[in-house]
C-alpha cells in the first residue's frame, strides 16, 4: 500500500531509514527460481520492525508496486518500481546484479521536517544523492551509511553494478560528518580504510569469516555464527539493522557488531527477504536487555563522546547466548 504524501511532521521520531523499495528477481543459471520484495529498506525493515525499533521510512515506489509493506512508501505515479535481476551460479557463490529500471531519486525535500535519534542512508540504486545525505546528518543526531549507497554506479547497457572510488563519489566530503560507513569486503577495495577510520568507525563484513571495526587506532574482529548459505540477498543489509539495533538498546559497538553478524547469518539462510521466528527475536530481545543490564546500562560511547571500540568484559558469553537462541528455531514463522 502507497501513499502520495508524507504524515504530519512529529517531534522526536527514534529514527529514519532512507532508501527505494526495490522488486527482485533471483536467477541461477538462467532460470527465474524467486521473485521478492527487496532493498535494504525491507531486510532493515525486518529487523528494526521485529526488535521494536521505531523508525520513519522514506522510500519511493512506482504504480507496478504489489507489496504489503509496514512502512508506506511515496507513490512516484511516473516513474515505476526499481528493478534489479540477481544472476547467479549453481552455488550460489558468485553474483551478477543488474539494475533493470530504477525509481525516482530521493531528495532532500522528500525526508520529514523533524529530527531523529538517528538515521540510515541504504540506497541500493543510485537514488540517494549527495544532497540527500547532507539533510540526514542535518536532522539526525548520528547517521550509519552502506556505502553501496554512495559508490554504485550501472553500465549504460545492461545496468551490471559496478563501483567506483569513494572519493570519486561525490560524498567524500560528508564522511567526517556521518558516523558509521559499512562496506562488505568486496566494497572495502574501494575505500582507503586507512583514512577513512580516522573520520568515522568504519565496519566491514567479510561473510562467513565475520567481521572487523575500525576507528582510529583501535581495531577489532567479531566472530561470525555459522550458518548454511542459501541466499547471500540482503545479509549486509541485515548485518547493519542489527548493528544499529544493538547501539540503539545501549550496546558497545562490539557487542553491536555482534548482533549484526547473527542477523546477517539469520538472512543468508532464507531466499529473499527473511521471515524471522517470532521465539527468535523474543530470545534475541532478552539476551540484548541482559547484555545491557552486564554492562550496567553504559552507552557505546565513552565519556568523551567517542565510540568504544575494545570488546567489552562478558563479549564471549554474549556470543554465546546468541548461538544458543538460534537453537529455539528451525524454521521462520509460519
Amino acid at each position: 500500500m502507497v501513499s502520495q504524501n508524507h504524515a504530519p511532521p512529529e517531534l522526536n521520531r527514534r529514527g529514519l531509514v532512507v532508501g527505494n523499495y526495490c522488486h527482485d528477481v533471483l536467477i541461477r543459471d538462467g532460470a527465474v527460481i524467486a521473485e521478492s520484495l527487496g532493498g535494504a529498506a525491507s531486510f532493515i525493515s525486518a529487523v528494526l520492525d521485529g526488535l521494536s525499533i521505531s523508525a520513519d521510512y522514506v522510500s519511493k515506489v512506482g504504480p507496478d508496486f504489489a507489496y504489503t509493506v509496514n512502512h508506506r512508501p511515496i507513490l512516484t505515479p511516473t516513474s515505476m518500481t526499481t528493478l534489479f535481476h540477481a544472476h547467479f551460479s549453481s552455488e550460489f557463490q558468485d553474483r551478477i546484479l543488474k539494475r533493470v529500471r530504477s525509481c525516482d531519486p530521493i531528495t532532500p525535500s522528500d525526508l520529514p521536517d523533524s529530527r531523529f535519534d538517528f538515521g540510515m542512508a541504504v540506497g541500493v540504486a543510485g537514488e540517494i544523492l549527495p544532497e540527500t545525505l547532507e539533510r540526514m546528518v542535518d536532522i539526525c543526531n548520528v547517521v550509519y551509511v552502506d556505502i553501496q549507497a554512495l559508490i554504485r554506479g550501472f553500465d549504460s547497457g545492461d545496468g551490471t553494478v559496478k563501483l567506483v572510488g569513494l572519493k570519486d563519489s561525490g560524498f567524500f566530503h560528508l564522511l567526517p560528518r556521518i558516523g558509521f560507513l559499512k562496506a562488505s569486503a568486496d566494497e572495502a577495495e574501494f575505500v582507503d580504510i586507512g583514512d577513512a577510520r580516522k573520520k568515522c568507525v568504519v565496519v566491514v563484513t567479510n561473510g562467513k569469516e565475520g567481521c572487523t571495526v575500525y576507528w582510529k587506532d583501535f581495531e577489532v574482529r567479531l566472530s561470525p555464527f555459522p550458518t548454511v548459505q542459501v541466499d547471500p540477498t540482503g545479509a549486509g543489509d541485515s548485518f547493519l539493522g542489527g548493528l544499529v539495533a544493538g547501539l540503539v538498546n545501549g550496546l558497545e559497538v562490539p557487542d553491536a557488531a555482534l548482533l549484526g553478524n547473527f542477523f546477517g547469518s539469520q538472512t543468508v539462510n532464507q531466499i529473499g527477504l527473511p521471515k524471522f521466528d517470532s521465539r527468535l527475536l523474543q530470545r534475541v530481545k532478552d539476551e540484548v536487555q541482559k547484555r545491557k543490564t552486564q554492562c550496567n546500562g553504559s552507552c557505546h560511547e565513552s565519556s568523551d563522546g567517542e565510540p568504544k571500540i575494545v570488546k567489552p568484559l562478558g563479549h564471549e558469553q554474549f556470543l554465546v547466548s546468541l548461538g544458543a537462541a538460534n537453537l529455539i528455531s528451525n524454521g521462520p514463522d509460519q
